[in-house]
């Protein structure tokens, strides 16, 4: 028997960013990320690896965030969580990976109003599809992803393994999934 585990949830994040935003460039600058769980972590992996230069993440526990930047090291920053507001001048990536803005959560209450107009924002939360953290970046002039497609993608290497077949994440699908 062979027993093969995975996590998806990087493969599905970039696969969602390269589709909803198709001129992201990781490259073009550093990446803000809010949260510092599981998915931050696994997003933290998929940008080092789509060349972000750097990665500049708040939490409101800051040793979590720290506990991050001491396993991926040196292209990992720190601000603390009253701060978070300023890490976004200069971030062409912006992610929200916290519980914040989701149904049955409390509110993001981090300013956005330094947000870079250029910058590719998104939320990886899903209930709801369009958060006010992803409206507040689209009044700003910034392209948004909804965090929908992550889920979708991080699903097509699973699906590709039991059945044999990749499925593809287009409108149809998302349409189905949100009927």
């Amino acid at each position: 028997m062979i027993i093969f585990a995975d996590n998806t949830d990087g493969y599905g994040f970039t696969a969602n960013l390269q589709q909803g935003a198709p001129n992201w460039n990781p490259k073009a600058g550093p990446a803000a990320i809010f949260g510092a769980g599981g998915a931050a972590r696994a997003i933290i992996v998929a940008l080092a690896d789509a060349g972000v230069p750097e990665i500049v993440i708040s939490n409101r526990t800051r040793p979590k965030a720290e506990a991050l930047r001491d396993d991926f090291g040196a292209r990992v920053r720190v601000v603390d969580w009253v701060q978070a507001d300023q890490m976004l001048t200069d971030a062409m990536t912006v992610v929200n990976t916290t519980s914040l803005g989701m149904v049955g959560a409390q509110e993001f209450k981090v300013s956005l109003d330094q947000l870079n107009p250029a910058a590719t924002v998104t939320d990886i939360v899903y209930t709801p599809l369009r958060t006010p953290f992803l409206d507040a970046a689209e009044k700003a002039g910034c392209t948004t992803v909804d965090g929908l497609g992550m889920l979708l993608h991080q699903g097509v290497p699973g699906f590709e393994r039991w059945f044999g077949h990749r499925p593809e994440v287009d409108q149809a699908t998302r349409d189905a999934v949100l009927a």
